[in-house]
């Protein structure tokens, strides 16, 4: 991975999860990073973790809904480190609730986060990747590849993800821009525990049996998950698939486009039971 050595990386969510590993991983490589995060505690144990061998770090709290905030925060970043490199944006949130049950009000904050966040991050970092021939990275999900019960809003967020960042890596072919869009799958994160729960009732699940099936499920841990998504970055991939499980999902996705449900139904209800 010599070519993240002295290079700008700038990775949003950086306080836990996926975040926190690229920034662990990409200190090992010798990049210059620059980290955000609302999570200051969160940011502050993530600075603590990276290696010696990392470069400038530049640690700042930000809120992604804010469009205020992130272009005073690209400008920050390229007057103490200069141009980016390489922007992640890996913050994102997600609720857990029927759309029936689920106030538009938390729709909004879902695709405020994950959907406008990434548009205004892409936004304000843009021209410098253009300088800098760099590559933009943005986190879709499993769920940005197939709709799943009780996430409507996070697949729509998700969804908006993916079809912003296929029609943008389009437009700017030609200017040495390189954009990836990533979906994982099941990863070892706190994003379950830190979901908005609208609606359990009736659902036959208790908080404790839904962060329980999670755990099952998430079987790729987020060093390994950092490391996938450095490797497709390095490659300029536009689709890069993270986990065993992310694989087989758009493989039945893409073989039973309209039947995939029933086909993972039976696959998950299999996972939980063994």
């Amino acid at each position: 991975m010599d070519k993240f050595a002295g290079k700008i990386c700038v990775i949003t969510g950086a306080a836990s999860g996926i975040g926190r590993a690229l920034a662990v991983e990409l200190s090992q490589y010798g990049a210059h990073l620059a980290l955000s995060d609302i999570n200051m505690d969160g940011l502050a144990e993530t600075k603590s973790w990276l290696g010696s061998k990392s470069g400038k770090v530049m640690t700042q709290k930000l809120d992604i809904a804010n469009a205020t905030a992130i272009a005073a925060y690209a400008q920050q970043v390229e007057a103490e480190l200069g141009a980016a490199d390489y922007v992640f944006n890996v913050a994102g949130l997600t609720r857990v609730g029927t759309f029936v049950k689920t106030p538009l009000i938390s729709m909004e904050a879902v695709m405020d986060v994950n959907y406008w966040g990434v548009v205004r991050m892409s936004k304000a970092f843009i021209d410098q990747l253009i300088l800098t021939q760099g590559v933009l990275v943005n986190i879709s999900s499993l769920f940005g590849l197939i709709g799943y019960s009780g996430q409507t809003h996070y697949c729509a967020s998700k969804f908006a993800v993916r079809g912003f960042t296929e029609a943008l890596a389009l437009e700017i072919k030609d200017k040495g821009v390189g954009v990836c869009c990533v979906h994982p799958g099941g990863v070892k994160t706190n994003i379950a525990r830190n979901a908005k729960i609208d609606h359990l009732a009736n659902s036959g699940k208790t908080l404790d049996k839904m962060h329980a099936d999670f755990d099952k499920l998430a079987i790729t841990s987020s060093q390994k998950a950092a490391q996938i998504i450095l490797n497709g970055a390095v490659a300029r991939k536009k689709r890069i698939i993270v986990g065993p499980d992310a694989k087989i999902v758009s493989l039945i996705q893409r073989v039973f486009p309209q039947a995939y449900s029933k086909v993972l139904d039976f696959y998950a209800k299999d996972k939980l039971l063994n």
